[in-house]
């Protein structure tokens, strides 16, 4: 710490990370894609400022303290590989705060775009949604924009980790959601053998064999429970699969995001008639089907 006691700002401390990230060629991808970003989001989280606001606090001074929980996190951030989220206790998504905890992964879904927009075109304004199913919610993220934007829906979200959902429970409470979001401990869909919901949305264990070996160190800190999902990445989806339409109300929706698995799953069920909406970022990452598509 002694050599950074020349750093007095949060615009000196800013320099100083987005140095040390670049040279440590960090891998990204837990809520941002660049060393600037990161830096800023370390930062601003630390020290309890708004994240979206630099600007005004650019020439503030930090005090003793600040600067050495800075330090500190810069340099797990760089020599242990930690994503930013782990280290400050909190990620967003679509400018929603959520805990997040090593026991969960960072929220990073496709699927909360398509649910913000109340999953147009698959479900138009006439259909109602009075229950529907967060299954492998982990943090409980997509469970909680479920229940933001069905506001009459009851909403139940399915894990099979206990300290995954202690992590949930969190974030429904902070989101004042409690009264209408059931947490479910469950195998996917083991502990519910006769539950239907109108609408089933997942974001299942997709990372194959070989990828899971290949993935970057700041990857090997989320849990491999709620990544690996067997050799080609599909165990999960496929249970999902084959046990989904008993689930499901009549004309009710299943949605998947299933990572890169697109070619594999096509060739893994050639009679399902899967949906692939177009999205930023790839049109293979998310499927589509209706209960009657479903086997």
């Amino acid at each position: 710490m002694s050599n950074l006691t020349t750093l007095a700002t949060v615009r000196d401390w800013l320099r100083y990370a987005v140095s040390r990230f670049n040279a440590a060629h960090l891998s990204f991808g837990h809520g941002t894609d660049n060393a600037y970003d990161e830096a800023v989001w370390l930062i601003l989280s630390s020290l309890h400022l708004p994240v979206d606001q630099l600007a005004p606090f650019l020439d503030a001074h930090l005090l003793t303290h600040e600067r050495t929980l800075l330090a500190e996190r810069i340099e797990r951030r760089v020599t242990e590989r930690i994503p930013t989220a782990y280290l400050v206790g909190e990620a967003w998504l679509h400018g929603l705060r959520f805990e997040v905890t090593p026991a969960v992964i960072v929220p990073r879904s496709f699927l909360a775009g398509m649910i913000l927009e109340r999953l147009a075109p698959w479900l138009d304004e006439t259909q109602p949604v009075t229950h529907a199913l967060d299954l492998c919610t982990g943090s409980g993220c997509l469970a909680i924009l479920l229940a933001h934007v069905f506001p009459e829906a009851k909403i139940d979200a399915i894990d099979l980790s206990p300290e995954a959902l202690a992590v949930a429970r969190r974030n429904v409470d902070q989101h004042g959601v409690v009264e209408r979001v059931r947490l479910i401990e469950s195998d996917l869909f083991t502990a519910v053998p006769e539950q239907r919901w109108d609408l089933i949305v997942s974001n299942p264990p997709y990372v194959d064999a070989a990828a899971m070996t290949a993935l970057p160190s700041e990857y090997r800190h989320e849990p491999t429970l709620a990544l690996a999902s067997g050799t080609d990445g599909l165990d999960a989806t496929r249970t999902i699969l084959a046990e989904a339409k008993r689930h499901l109300n009549p004309g009710g929706l299943l949605i998947v995001e299933i990572g890169h698995n697109r070619a594999a799953l096509e060739a893994a069920f050639p009679t399902l008639s899967f949906t692939w909406p177009e999205l930023d970022g790839g049109d293979d990452m998310v499927f589509v089907l209706t209960r009657e598509q479903l086997p």
